[in-house]
C-alpha cells in the first residue's frame, strides 16, 4: 500500500507554529523580494489569487486583515526536514516529493489497521512538529493522491485521513475527482480529454488502452493503469539534475558593473556548491542579465560559456561566469535580474582527465575545507575573493524570525513568576 502525507497550507502553517495568534487568520506568503503571492492559507484564498502581484493587493491585504510574510525558506526547510524525519519512524520506504509532500509505503501494516495507523502518523507529526497534515492511503500512488484530496477536502468527516481499499471506494473517489485535478494530467491534456467527453478520473480509466497510448503516450497509459489500482508508478530514484540555476531579482535596480559582478560571482558559487553536494560537475555555464519589464529602456542578454574541463570548483566556475558577464554587460541600463545556470552536468566519478588542461587538484582540497566550515555555521564564513564580504539581502519587509536555524533568533521564554 502507498500513502502520501501533504502538509496543509505549509508555509502558513510554519508561520503559525511559533505564533499561535495567527490561527484561523488569513495568511499570504510572498516570493523573493516580496514580489508576488506564492502561498495562501485557506482563509486567504477567497481574497487573493495565487501569483497575485503584492503591490497591487496592498489595499486588499489591509481591508481583509490578511497577515503578510516574506518567504522564510530557512524556517520552512527546517520544519519540512522535521516532518520527514518523523515520517521515517513510521515507514521503511519514504520518497520526499516536495518540501511539503512525501510518499511512503505501508506494506508492513494490515489493511484493517491502515486508517488507524495513518491517524497515528498524523497525530504524531502535528504534536512533534506543529504542522497540520493530511494523509491519503491507497494501493497505488495516483490513488493515494486522490485519497489525500478527499482527506483534505472533508477533513472534519475524515479526520484528515482517507483510505481507499474497496472497489466501491475507488470508483466513488474517481467519479468525484475532476480530470483536470488528476495528478499527472496537465492543463493541455485535460482540455483534450474534456473534448472527448471525459470529465472525471473514472471516465479516464474507462478509455481503451490503445486510445490513451496514442493520444497521451505510454506515460498516460501508465497513469490510467495506476488509477485503476494496478501499481505502475513506483518510487522515484534519485537522478542527477540536468541543470542547476541560481537566479535572483535584485532589491533595487543596479546601474554599475561592480555590484552586478559580485552578484554573478555569488550565483556561480551557489551553483558550484550544489554541484558538489550531489557529487557532480558541469561543462557549460549560461549567464544572463536583464532589466525590469516595467522600464522604457529594456535589455535582456545571455551567453553560454564552455568550461575548459568538467568541474565543480567555485574558483573556476566563478572565473568563467564573470567572463560571460563581461561579454553581455552594457552600460546605461538599470539591471533588475541576473542569474547563472550550470549545464552539461555529469557524475564526478565519470570525470574525463586531460593531459594538458584539467582540474587543479588544489581546488578540490580548498572546496572541501570551505564546504565543511560553512556547513558548521549558520551563515557562510568563507567566500571566494570576488564575492563581496557583506551579505546581500533581498527585499523582505515581512520576514519572520528563523526560530530553528539561527541561534540569535531562537524564541526566548520567561519562566519567572
Amino acid at each position: 500500500m502507498y500513502a502520501i502525507l501533504d502538509c496543509n497550507s505549509f508555509y502558513a502553517s510554519c508561520e503559525r507554529v511559533f505564533n499561535p495568534s495567527l490561527k484561523d487568520k488569513p495568511i499570504v506568503v510572498l516570493s523573493n523580494n516580496d514580489g508576488c503571492v506564492i502561498a495562501r492559507s485557506k482563509e486567504a484564498k477567497k481574497y487573493v489569487p495565487m501569483g497575485a502581484e503584492a503591490f497591487k493587493f496592498k489595499s486588499a491585504f489591509e481591508e481583509n486583515n490578511i497577515q503578510v510574510f516574506s518567504s522564510n525558506y530557512s524556517l520552512y526547510g527546517d520544519l519540512s526536514s522535521r516532518v520527514m524525519s518523523v515520517l521515517n519512524k513510521f515507514s521503511p520506504s519514504v520518497e520526499v516529493y516536495s518540501i511539503d509532500e512525501a510518499f511512503f509505503k505501508l506494506n508492513h501494516i494490515k489493511n484493517e489497521d491502515l486508517n488507524t495507523y495513518a491517524l497515528e502518523i498524523k497525530r504524531t507529526v502535528e504534536k512533534w512538529v506543529g504542522v497540520s497534515v493530511s494523509i491519503g492511503v491507497a494501493p497505488t500512488k495516483s490513488l493515494a493522491k486522490v485519497a489525500n484530496k478527499i482527506a483534505k477536502k472533508y477533513d472534519k468527516k475524515t479526520g484528515g485521513v482517507y483510505t481507499i481499499l474497496t472497489k466501491t471506494q475507488k470508483e466513488k473517489a474517481l467519479k468525484w475527482t475532476n480530470v483536470e485535478d488528476v495528478w499527472g494530467i496537465g492543463r493541455r491534456i485535460s482540455k483534450k480529454l474534456i473534448q472527448h467527453k471525459v470529465e472525471n478520473a473514472y471516465q479516464f480509466t474507462q478509455l481503451p488502452d490503445e486510445f490513451v497510448r496514442k493520444q497521451f503516450s505510454v506515460v498516460g497509459l501508465r497513469l490510467k493503469k495506476d488509477l485503476t489500482g494496478e501499481p505502475t508508478i513506483g518510487f522515484e530514484k534519485f537522478q542527477t539534475k540536468k541543470n542547476i540555476a541560481t537566479t535572483r531579482t535584485f532589491e533595487y535596480a543596479l546601474k554599475t558593473y561592480q555590484p552586478i559582478k559580485e552578484r554573478i560571482a555569488t550565483f556561480a558559487n551557489a551553483c558550484a556548491e550544489k554541484l558538489r553536494k550531489q557529487n557532480s560537475e558541469s561543462r557549460f555555464l549560461y549567464v544572463f542579465l536583464k532589466t525590469s519589464k516595467y522600464v522604457d529602456e529594456r535589455i535582456s542578454k545571455g551567453t553560454v560559456i564552455a568550461l575548459p574541463h568538467a568541474t565543480n570548483s567555485s574558483i573556476t566556475i566563478c572565473q568563467y561566469a564573470i567572463k560571460g558577464l563581461e561579454s553581455i554587460y552594457k552600460e546605461g541600463y538599470k539591471y533588475k535580474k541576473a542569474g547563472v545556470i550550470v549545464m552539461g552536468i555529469q557524475p564526478e566519478s565519470q570525470h574525463q582527465f586531460s593531459l594538458f588542461d584539467d582540474v587543479n587538484p588544489k581546488h578540490k582540497v580548498i572546496m572541501n575545507v570551505i564546504d565543511k566550515l560553512n556547513l558548521k555555521y549558520s551563515k557562510p564564513k568563507l567566500k571566494i575573493a570576488n564575492q563581496d564580504y557583506k551579505t546581500w539581502k533581498m527585499k523582505q519587509e515581512y520576514l519572520s524570525a528563523r526560530f530553528t536555524t539561527a541561534i540569535d533568533e531562537v524564541m526566548e521564554i520567561n519562566c519567572t513568576k
